[in-house]
């Protein structure tokens, strides 16, 4: 099977079985600490590759440079969208 098949086929399990295990407290935190650790250990392989690449390493500088403008482009697009929403439409809201 195809990677993207598989991603999907696990997805829907997960969301059939999230489903039916709802109730069960001790499975939604063993679930929770287990999704944690997922991500810890995805981020740290994520360094190792990152660290592996010598054309990312070499251009580190670069890269950190546009990295960092996206992210203040992002936050400063966020608190834009977010003033506008607050002020204009959400006010209104509170009029009705």
């Amino acid at each position: 099977m195809d990677f993207p098949v598989v991603a999907i086929l696990l997805l829907i399990g997960g969301v059939v079985i999230g489903y039916l295990f709802r109730s069960f407290k001790g499975f939604v935190k063993l679930s929770a600490k287990l999704t944690d650790a997922s991500i810890f250990l995805l981020l740290f392989f994520l360094g190792v590759s990152v660290g592996m690449n010598e054309s990312i390493i070499s251009n580190f500088e670069k890269i950190g440079f546009t990295a960092l403008n996206i992210t203040l482009l992002a936050l400063l697009g966020s608190l834009l969208v977010t003033a506008f929403i607050s002020r204009f439409i959400l006010k209104n809201q509170s009029k009705d």
